[in-house]
């Protein structure tokens, strides 16, 4: 099998790290999010996770330099090597865009798809605001969506659920100003190159899925 690199863009809460997961049991290709970079970075106390802190505590983008460091280091390891990718949260500018372009083509290799989410504004900040993650197991609720069954508890591991400092409402309000200034000119840079497919995120999961599926087949 070559090796496939699918970009999913789309702002904060558009849902496309739930559908990159079920993408990437789909099609065998690794899912690979900025976020659970950044994350696991951190976890590991490496330098590129303790810059990246601060910035995204804030809710503001991590300086390119930092994020292709990190996503150029996942894709080197032999999953994505032999696979490729599906990229979810990176590239959020055009100058990592370019960066992403020049990291692949070092290797030979290219994009083959860059599908665009497209969401409301008022039904993103719900989104964001709502989600709650369990401190033990990282299981993932809504408080309107998909609320636990015991408020406040994970059904999974019965952990303590709390919310993100990035899904707060006044850093969602800035996640999503900064999504609209900076990374949507991606939008365009990607329909030049003849590569952007969109789809509607506002659906229920499943058709989305079904919509997500049939463009990157095609």
């Amino acid at each position: 099998m070559n090796a496939r690199h699918i970009i999913l863009v789309g702002a904060p809460g558009a849902g496309k790290g739930t559908q990159a997961t079920v993408l990437s049991d789909v099609l065998g290709i690794p899912h690979v999010s900025s976020g659970d970079l950044f994350r696991d970075n951190l976890k590991r106390e490496t330098p590129l996770g303790l810059q990246a802190k601060g910035y995204m505590e804030k809710g503001e983008l991590v300086p390119d330099d930092v994020t292709v460091a990190m996503v150029r280091d996942r894709l080197s390891q032999p999953d994505c090597n032999e696979k490729g990718a599906i990229l979810d949260g990176f590239p959020r500018t055009v100058e990592q865009a370019r960066s992403l372009e020049n990291v692949l083509e070092q290797d030979g290799k290219n994009i083959d798809t860059v599908v665009y989410f497209q969401v409301s504004e008022q039904e993103l900040i719900e989104r964001l605001t709502g989600r709650r993650i369990c401190r033990n197991c990282q299981a993932v609720y809504h408080t309107l969506f998909n609320p636990p069954k015991t408020d406040g508890q994970c059904d999974v591991c019965g952990g303590e659920l709390y919310q993100r400092s990035d899904d707060r409402p006044e850093t969602v309000q800035n996640r999503l100003q900064v999504y609209f200034e900076q990374t949507m000119p991606l939008i365009d840079f990607y329909k030049e190159k003849n590569l952007l497919q969109s789809v509607d995120g506002q659906q229920d999961i499943e058709t989305v899925r079904s919509a997500l599926l049939d463009v990157i087949k095609a």
